[in-house]
């Protein structure tokens, strides 16, 4: 009998926007917006990642967001805890001028798994 691949981890990244953010000078954010888009690029085409969607309440939460409720959100299915490390490590990698992109803004992983498909399908009526 062949070898079924582990089911994928659902991981939910929460990404808040910090003060240092709010501190740049009005137009120098834009450096920080293209920091964040290659991130999400580049979370996107880690091999093992599949992105399922993406949040962004950064209309209705204006201000840091150090914790719940977050700026923005990612949900995507994982292969492994260590490429969850790799995305996470991202915002160390990504540069933002001279600074990595955490100067600006920070990422958690919150792991669990997909609902039973049955369940799945009821809430999805």
């Amino acid at each position: 009998m062949p070898k079924t691949a582990p089911a994928p981890l659902r991981v939910l990244f929460c990404i808040g926007v910090n003060q240092n953010f709010f501190d740049l000078p009005t137009g120098q954010g834009k450096d920080v917006w293209d920091g964040f888009t290659t991130m999400l690029a580049e979370l996107a085409a880690l091999p093992g990642v599949t992105v399922l969607g993406t949040l962004d309440d950064d209309r209705h939460l204006v201000g840091p967001s150090d914790s719940w409720p977050w700026t923005s959100y990612v949900l995507a299915d994982v292969v492994d805890q260590p490429t969850v490390a790799a995305a996470c490590n991202l915002f160390r990698t990504v540069q933002v001028g001279e600074y990595g992109l955490w100067r600006y803004m920070k990422i958690e992983a919150r792991l669990g798994r997909p609902l039973p498909e049955p369940l799945a399908q009821e809430g999805a009526r």
